[in-house]
């Protein structure tokens, strides 16, 4: 049985939040919530918020035992980004790309 949880349009780069999303694929949700716990990653954060809904999620609607998951996969997509400028010299505008990204969370028995 999986179980999944999504956040959409998080206010987070893609490419930081992959870098805590590596950390925890494969593992234990246990494990994994314990590495979450003690990063300072700000992506740790909303990360382990999908991870706890994901699990609450296979306790809830499924009856799973939380013992037995695992983080069976983890996405991190990109989401519609924004444009902002910035004055550059001569009156013209330098672009900046506030980027957003898609966490989808999957858990699953062992």
């Amino acid at each position: 049985m999986e179980v999944a949880a999504t956040l959409k349009y998080a206010r987070i780069s893609p490419q930081k939040c992959r870098l805590v999303a590596d950390q925890i694929r494969g593992k234990p949700v246990a494990q994994a919530l314990l590495i979450l716990r003690f990063s300072t990653k700000k992506a740790a954060g909303l990360v382990n918020k999908v991870l706890e809904s994901a699990i609450a999620n296979a306790e809830h609607n499924h009856g799973a035992d939380i013992d037995e998951l695992k983080v069976a996969a983890i996405e991190v997509n990109c989401a519609p980004f924004f444009n902002r400028f910035r004055a550059g010299a001569k009156g013209r505008g330098k672009p900046i790309i506030k980027r957003n990204s898609h966490i989808t969370i999957r858990v699953a028995d062992e």
